[in-house]
């Protein structure tokens, strides 16, 4: 059977490999926290998001205990999603700035959003092993999006898997990959970009190492090159 997105989701979504990331998200969605005590958690690894036809795609870390494993779509219900969605739809990716949960609306233009992990872990912090375990995932969402131009590892993690993962499905030559900084640029091929950004993550945005204008740079750039 021809492989597809919908397929992929829905083996991203029955995923058991790691135990540890098991127990942890099944955990959070029994237990809950008070802000959301009457809501029924998704609690399983979170498929990727968007368009098809995507040209853009964007690779986080992880879901967060109480966001993408509460409502079920990555960055999605938390403050990282927040921030991210407001920039997606500045940037025209994005049809409305905010992301609160499947069923709202939201559609992503010329663009889709994955996880280099799928279950939301422990203190956030996936292991090396959980990563490599998730990897497939990642590929087999790359081969599935043959026309993206431009990806955005959000983290250096997130920037690096990329890397790694575009070189297996698009078979560049291989090299050192490129440093991350925020905003770094790298051609990896012709017309095949990865941009670099700090993650709107919660420590991020409070010391403003991130800040609105320094995270709309990216989308701009990332928007000028698919022009």
């Amino acid at each position: 059977m021809p492989d597809s997105l919908a397929r992929l989701d829905r083996d991203i979504a029955a995923c058991r490999l790691c135990p540890r990331l098991v127990d942890w998200r099944e955990q959070v969605a029994r237990e809950k926290t008070r802000r959301f005590l009457h809501e029924e958690y998704w609690g399983r690894p979170v498929p990727g998001f968007g368009d098809p036809r995507a040209r853009l795609l964007l690779v986080g870390l992880a879901p967060a205990a109480h966001g993408g494993n509460r409502t079920g779509r990555v960055f999605t219900g938390d403050r990282s999603g927040d921030w991210l969605f407001r920039a997606l739809h500045k940037a025209g990716f994005a049809n409305q700035a905010e992301s609160t949960g499947r069923g709202d609306g939201l559609e992503l233009s010329d663009c889709r959003v994955a996880a280099a992990g799928r279950c939301a872990p422990p203190d956030n912090k996936p292991l090396p092993e959980e990563f490599a375990r998730c990897r497939p995932f990642l590929l087999r969402e790359l081969r599935l999006l043959p026309r993206v131009r431009v990806a955005v590892g959000l983290g250096r993690i997130g920037f690096d898997l990329a890397y790694d993962a575009l070189a297996e499905v698009r078979g560049f030559p291989a090299r050192p990959r490129p440093r991350f900084a925020h905003l770094s640029e790298a051609e990896l091929a012709p017309g095949l970009f990865l941009l670099g950004s700090f993650h709107p993550s919660h420590q991020n945005i409070f010391t403003r190492r991130l800040t609105e204008p320094m995270f709309d740079a990216v989308f701009a750039r990332a928007r000028a090159l698919l022009a």
